[in-house]
């Protein structure tokens, strides 16, 4: 394994001066579960089991519709997006695959790029394909579309990019890819409706075909932008709906930002597993549309809401249980390395909270129809602080029990600040 991006001596330091308080934290909060009948060390197992996926084009600043502005020693290609990656895993010790974006993360080898990611303690989670910008040299433009788009040409071209991202994430080692396309209209009558998405289908046939057997294709709906009066795939019943077309492979990915204000996107999780259709998230937050805030920033307690219904998933695997988890994330005035240390915690955090729940007496106040008690049996394990939790668990797992006091003491910007070349000024939010 070559030389991690900090130094463990600094990580064992700053734990060394933590461990106490931790280990009195830890201890109390041991005594309060299991008045509970929670054991705290079958939680902290779990715990160290999760993981979620960080996005390669996460570790570079993202922007507005407008502008965006570079912070010294921003990643510039993929080689050094996955240093920035590992440093998140090194310290939190849950973000363990990288899903990359193609053509962004291009290069001539990819065996030596999963041997690379490897020596840095990574893998690679689902590809992710790009037909929503054009490309230097392409040969026709995605502007009126891509897999729907009304000439067969520009489709066919769509095609081909998916299934070449197909074939680079097989040597990478990954299992999905995610298809997310920003096709549909900004003016009635622009298209018919109808037969947009006709074409998407035929097109995303096509791409299905070609997935290996033990490969899935993660269909992402968004309600808006860049097209703002229709989209192709626009909320979850059109993307169920496609999937069930397409066949058992096909499944449903939900990002909690691509939804209308307000909808109840834990009930969504629901239908979904209802209907063997589940099959990821992209994690982030939202305050007004797809915002692509830190995730649980604005409003952690969705967050929660949303990992309850996993765990009631996963206790019934009904056409089975293998959710992908990603942090789909625009970092615009923030480190992003801070921004997906932070945001993979307070996931993580909430997937403990989730554990927590009394399932028995949850079932049990819902066929009594005690709604408060039921309230309640939720209440109390989002109220729950199990921060002692996952920082014991980052520190058996050789991470930093304070994460972001450890980054910032390891001055890893600034050094990379010298060694990279810098970002120039740019617009857009890729």
């Amino acid at each position: 394994m070559t030389q991690l991006p900090i130094s463990s001596d600094l990580i064992a330091d700053r734990n060394a001066a933590h461990l106490e308080a931790l280990e009195d934290d830890y201890a109390a909060l041991g005594r309060k579960l299991a008045r509970a009948g929670i054991d705290i060390d079958a939680v902290k197992a779990k715990v160290a089991e999760f993981s979620v996926a960080v996005p390669s084009w996460g570790a570079g600043r993202g922007g507005t519709r407008f502008a965006k502005f570079p912070i010294p020693g921003e990643p510039t290609n993929i080689h050094e997006k996955l240093e920035d990656c590992a440093v998140i895993q090194q310290l939190g010790r849950t973000t363990p695959r990288v899903s990359p974006h193609f053509p962004w993360d291009k290069v001539s080898d990819y065996k030596a790029l999963r041997e690379e990611a490897a020596a840095l303690g990574l893998g690679f989670d689902a590809v992710n394909s790009n037909t929503f910008q054009d490309q230097p040299g392409q040969p026709h433009t995605y502007a009126n579309g891509s897999l729907a788009a009304q000439d067969a040409a520009t489709r066919a071209q769509a095609v081909e990019h998916n299934i070449e991202c197909i074939e680079i994430g097989r040597q990478l080692g990954s299992k999905d890819i995610t298809v997310w396309v920003g096709d549909g209209t900004n003016f009635p009558g622009q298209q018919d409706l109808g037969r947009s998405l006709d074409r998407y289908l035929e097109a995303a046939s096509q791409i299905y075909a070609a997935l290996p057997d033990d490969w899935r294709m993660l269909l992402e709906h968004k309600m808006f932008e860049p097209a703002f009066y229709s989209t192709v795939i626009s909320d979850w019943g059109s993307s169920i709906l496609a999937a069930q077309e397409l066949g058992p492979k096909a499944k449903c990915l939900v990002d909690l930002g691509h939804h209308a204000p307000n909808v109840n996107i834990e009930q969504i999780v629901a239908r979904l597993h209802r209907f063997g259709k589940l099959g990821g998230f992209h994690f982030n937050d939202s305050k007004y549309g797809d915002d692509d805030l830190d995730s649980g920033s604005i409003n952690p307690h969705q967050l929660f809401l949303v990992f309850n219904e996993l765990a009631e998933a996963e206790a019934n695997p009904r056409e089975g249980f293998n959710p992908s988890y990603m942090i789909d994330q625009s970092h615009n005035v923030t480190d992003p390395i801070e921004s997906m240390l932070s945001s993979a915690e307070t996931i993580t955090q909430c997937f403990a909270k989730a554990a927590l729940v009394d399932r028995a007496a949850l079932h049990a106040a819902q066929e009594a129809n005690d709604t408060m008690m039921a309230f309640q049996s939720l209440r109390r394990a989002y109220n729950t602080d199990v921060a002692p939790i996952l920082a014991m668990a980052r520190m058996e797992a050789g991470g930093a029990i304070d994460v972001l006091e450890a980054y910032r003491l390891s001055q890893y910007r600034a050094r990379k600040a010298q060694q990279r070349k810098a970002v120039g000024l740019g617009a857009g939010i890729v």
